[in-house]
């Protein structure tokens, strides 16, 4: 288990507050089992956020989408595993979703995940989002120093 993942594992595990689901998606190996998870109704966030990155980190594309909404949470722990999650996809759509994140102009104060995930993927799409997003926030009295 790579250390991105024990961090999840860690962290999901106080969400599930011993949750049987848990168990289940800590130990599958089938992905099929996974991609339901992100598809059924009623499933909490922990449990779709374990299945994607899981998706993500073996190369399957069904959990794209999810892992980009993750990417966009408030809580930058999710937005740290799912722009992991993305790194290993090797989706040709993630630079692009990155790209559209890191330069919204109404989620300044998310934009330093997809900033990163941008510089770790080196595509083309992200040399104009990066200078825009980073002249912006590198302004004089700009609050977002960090990205």
């Amino acid at each position: 288990m790579d250390e991105e993942l024990r961090s999840l594992m860690d962290r999901s595990r106080d969400e599930a507050a011993g949750s049987a689901a848990y168990d289940l998606l800590a130990a599958t190996d089938d992905n099929e089992v996974l991609a339901r998870v992100l598809v059924e109704p009623g499933r909490p966030l922990w449990a779709r956020e374990i299945a994607a990155f899981r998706l993500g980190c073996a190369g399957d594309r069904r959990a794209f989408e999810a892992l980009v909404l993750l990417l966009n949470h408030r809580d930058p722990e999710r937005c740290v595993s799912a722009a992991h999650a993305l790194a290993r996809l090797d989706d040709p759509r993630t630079p692009r979703a990155a790209a559209a994140l890191a330069t919204n102009t109404l989620r300044t104060a998310y934009a330093l995940h997809p900033v990163r995930l941008l510089t770790a993927l080196r595509a083309p799409e992200a040399v104009p989002a990066l200078v825009a997003t980073l002249r912006r926030l590198l302004a004089p009295g700009e609050p977002h120093w960090r990205v």
